[in-house]
């Protein structure tokens, strides 16, 4: 499989490159078909591509991090720069898994509409009867305050990128949260601290992952560690 090819690059320097693996973790209540648009364009841009799944409601973060992603990454080939791209809570397992696991073949990453500080709609809607029995035990996690999870992973200390919606299809949900949002996050809790680049576009949450715009944006930072002005 030949492997990605910055502008510029030749065929022989293509081919000197070193195998390169994608890692895509889906968001929660989502599953990897709601991955599979990337995946494929991935593929055709070279890369090995394992669109990892998890089961999101029934586990913790923490419980979840470790054998979801040491899963994945056994699926790399040896030697390759690993690289990640995840949606929604997909980016909290990763910080979490990162936190604690150094990865010595880490490449770049994308989050795509993380909660990098949680979500006020789980705030307001944690005591709402049904809300912790559809989102699980992950879900209830992502709240904003100073000692729920996004809040004590830390910075990155990895090259990152991070992609924030600003539509909604959900006006109620919106209505939660205070600032630009993309019906789910706010544009605000996507940022973190270390990050390399952030990048605002007009698109609704469920569909940061299939957006042509936002998949070549993907692309490009895979390629560059930046997004394309």
């Amino acid at each position: 499989m030949s492997q990605p090819v910055a502008a510029g690059q030749t065929g022989s320097s293509q081919q000197a490159q070193a195998p390169q693996c994608v890692i895509l973790l889906h968001g929660l209540v989502r599953s990897p078909a709601s991955m599979t648009k990337l995946a494929k364009r991935l593929e055709r841009e070279g890369y090995r591509v394992v669109n990892q799944g998890y089961k999101s409601r029934k586990f913790t973060v923490a419980e979840l991090a470790a054998p979801t992603i040491n899963t994945a990454i056994g699926q790399c080939p040896k030697q390759a720069t690993v690289h990640f791209v995840t949606h929604s809570m997909g980016g909290i397992l990763l910080r979490h898994y990162l936190k604690n696991t150094p990865l010595k073949r880490l490449g770049r990453v994308v989050m795509l509409g993380p909660p990098n500080h949680g979500s006020q709609v789980v705030d307001k809607m944690a005591n709402v009867p049904g809300f912790g029995l559809i989102n699980g035990k992950a879900g209830d996690e992502l709240g904003t305050g100073a000692k729920e999870l996004a809040a004590i992973l830390g910075p990155a200390d990895f090259d990152l990128g991070v992609i924030a919606g600003t539509k909604t299809i959900n006006p109620i949900l919106s209505a939660m949260l205070p600032g630009p949002n993309d019906g789910k996050v706010t544009v605000a809790s996507t940022k973190l601290e270390g990050m390399n680049a952030h990048l605002i576009m007009p698109v609704a949450h469920p569909f940061l992952m299939t957006n042509n715009k936002a998949l070549n944006q993907v692309v490009w930072f895979l390629a560059h560690g930046r997004f394309k002005s």
